[in-house]
């Protein structure tokens, strides 16, 4: 009797604190959500891209697979583009009607039609040259490209206006990469693309403004700490975020001069962030198992809006968060402890 005294009294206190907590206008954090997924027919993972239009995802599986999985926004899987030799970084069309693929094992960038899903054309960028890494400002995609050997990174660009598309390499000016750098930007034609020295023990950045397709470089330094994983521009520019496993959150710099622009608490070893479409929200994901994967932030917040859980022993791909343009839905790559092979999560009203 005692005992059952004891729980419904604490039951009851339960119910008055967080009554009076509504009442007091403090906010009440919902529980964290729990996602699963599809497994996707890949033995790794490079990179994702996400086709609002035709509510599709894309997903590479990195330099080692040949393929590209199309699935639809519940993850479930439609088709498999085969062909595609070390299929890594992806990029969309400003029309989303074609998609960029760059071939790390193929030396070359491939186009996808993303209705047919047939490959439309092949660019050759040239003899062991690796690209990996895709970001677009306007109608130039712009590709970071050096095979892991080598230990000397560059950045290309595809000019797709062009009749017929060129590919120019060598666009990186004096900056000087160990490895092929992982590149994001704004999809303005001015950009910024900001280019990142990854897996480092000290990781390096280099903003790069764009005016009629020649980058111009801008900031650079290693304010991002240790083991970069993940960079992402704001649709506006304005800022840049990044994802190292040096710290236990993301940061946020202003591109022109690489001022900080604030921190998002995640606990260890964040690795994926993605600005929103609209540049409201901030996802960030780590490489630890266990409660909190998955962070979502509104931007310059102080609590995230909503944290998820993955199933015991799995974490979220390196760079594998992306958004909807609605913000209704967002999609996580994950892998497993003893596994490579990725799935997708797709987590319904992210912001809510």
């Amino acid at each position: 009797m005692r005992q059952a005294k004891r729980r419904l009294q604490t039951l009851a206190a339960g119910v008055v604190t967080a009554t009076l907590a509504v009442l007091a206008g403090a906010a009440v954090p919902a529980a964290p959500a729990q996602a699963t997924g599809q497994a996707l027919p890949l033995p790794g993972f490079g990179d994702i891209a996400v086709d609002d239009a035709r509510e599709r995802v894309f997903v590479s599986g990195g330099p080692t697979a040949n393929g590209v999985v199309v699935t639809d926004f519940s993850g479930r899987v439609k088709k498999t583009i085969n062909g595609q030799f070390g299929a890594t970084g992806l990029a969309l069309s400003a029309d989303g009607k074609s998609l960029y693929v760059a071939l790390a094992a193929g030396d070359a960038i491939s186009v996808i039609d993303t209705t047919t899903y047939a490959e439309t054309a092949r660019f050759p960028v040239g003899s062991q040259t690796c690209p990996t890494h895709l970001a677009r400002t306007g109608t130039t995609v712009w590709f970071g490209y050096g095979c892991e050997a080598d230990w000397v990174g560059k950045i290309g660009k595809l000019d797709t206006a062009a009749s017929p598309p060129t590919v120019s390499l060598d666009q990186q000016g004096e900056a000087i990469f160990q490895r092929a750098p992982l590149l994001t930007s704004a999809p303005a034609e001015t950009g910024p693309v900001v280019a990142g020295q990854l897996a480092l023990s000290l990781s390096t950045v280099r903003v790069y403004t764009v005016a009629n397709g020649t980058l111009t470089a801008g900031a650079t330094g290693d304010v991002v700490g240790s083991s970069l994983a993940d960079l992402s521009v704001a649709p506006s520019g304005a800022t840049m975020f990044s994802a190292s496993g040096s710290r236990d959150h993301a940061e946020a710099f202003a591109p022109a001069d690489l001022s900080r622009r604030g921190a998002y608490a995640t606990g260890f070893r964040p690795n994926a962030v993605a600005a929103s479409p609209d540049g409201a929200y901030l996802a960030i994901g780590r490489n630890t198992s266990g409660n909190d994967d998955v962070w979502v932030y509104e931007d310059g917040g102080s609590v995230p809006v909503k944290t998820i859980d993955l199933a015991s022993g799995d974490v979220v791909a390196t760079r594998g968060v992306a958004w909807s343009s609605d913000l209704k839905r967002l999609f996580v790559v994950v892998q497993s402890a003893n596994s490579a092979v990725p799935s997708l999560e797709t987590i319904s009203r992210p912001t809510s």
